[in-house]
Parts: C-alpha cells; structure tokens; sequence
C-alpha cells in the first residue's frame, strides 16, 4: 500500500518523491515554478493511470471528466495548503473546502492479501477520497512541520522530510541534490578553491 517512500522515484512518468501519495499527486503539474508548466494529468485516464503508478489497486470503471475536475482540484488544494503551511501563511478556505469535501466521500478501505500487505484497491473516485484523507491527516497533525519544498533550481516537489536532524532540502538525493552538489562543485573549481 502507498504510504512510505518507494525505492522506485519514477513509475510510469510519474515522479513519486514525496513520501506519501498526496504530496506525490501534486508533482502530477510539472514546471509550478517556470513559465511552462505541463499537467501530466490532461485526461481522464491519466487519472487512473496516476493512481495505478501510486501503487494502488483503481478498478476498471471507465473515468470520465469529473475525475479529471476531482483529480485536479484536490492536487491544487493540496498544494495550496501545504504552501500555505511551509510558508506560515493562512489556510486559504477555498482550498480548504476543496480538500474536505473530497475527504468526506467514501474512501477505499485498506485490505490485507494473502501475502500479508497491505492494498487499497477501488475506484478512482474512492483512492481519490483517500488521498484526501491523507493530506488532511498530514496537514493537519504533528508532521505538517515536517513537510517541505525541493531547493533544487526551479522544482516545487513536495516531499515529507523523514530524516532524523529534519534537515532535508531535496525531494531527491540523486536528482535535485545531486545537480546542486555538481554545480557548487563547479563553482569552487573555477573560483580555485
């Protein structure tokens, strides 16, 4: 079941370095801080297809473009609140109500397999609903605090910073980190440090 940072950081296009599937939903609109953004959530499908990377079990009802309205209405009332907390600034209620009444719908609940893990397996309407409820939970309990933006030049990653010091700065060691670490490298070479 979603809910712990994957060793596996892209899955179908789809960038999952969050931590947790609702802070992954809002990395579905690539480039927030450029002056081109692209919205790997374009139709409804894609919807499904997101929930299927996040490594839940979305059922075979065909989506429609409500889901899609749904979809990307919670991940920009996710991302609004989650800035909003980052930021120390007020809960937008617009957004707010968004996320909370996506909440309120019927979630999927969490089975147990033969295998003895955890699944969520629903419509895309139910896994949507428990998204919600996640970032609910997340934002409004004791790891809020914890959540945080990549530093890396331009990326508006979301991710929930698990580390022991609560220092971490990139949604990705191996990406974000890395490009900083190689250009302050760089840097100091040319300055002859």
């Amino acid at each position: 079941m979603k809910g712990s940072v994957s060793h596996e950081e892209t899955r179908d296009g789809f960038r999952f370095r969050g931590g947790l599937a609702a802070l992954d939903l809002t990395a579905t609109l690539t480039g927030r801080l450029k002056e081109t953004q692209r919205d790997l959530l374009a139709r409804p499908e894609d919807v499904v297809r997101w929930l299927r990377a996040a490594e839940f079990e979305c059922g075979t009802i065909a989506p429609d473009d409500h889901l899609l309205d749904s979809a990307r209405r919670l991940r920009e009332a996710i991302y609004t609140l989650t800035m909003g907390r980052i930021t120390g600034q007020a809960l937008p209620a617009r957004a707010r109500t968004v996320l909370n009444s996506i909440a309120r719908l019927p979630a999927a609940a969490p089975e147990i397999d033969s295998d003895g893990r955890a699944r969520l397996r629903s419509d895309a309407g139910a896994l949507l609903a428990f998204v919600a409820r996640e970032a609910v939970l997340l934002l409004g309990g004791e790891m809020a605090d914890r959540v945080r933006q990549c530093e890396g030049d331009g990326c508006a990653i979301l991710f929930l910073d698990t580390s022991r010091s609560g220092d971490r700065r990139w949604c990705s060691m191996a990406a974000c980190g890395n490009k900083r670490k190689v250009a302050e490298f760089r840097r100091r070479k040319r300055e002859g440090r």
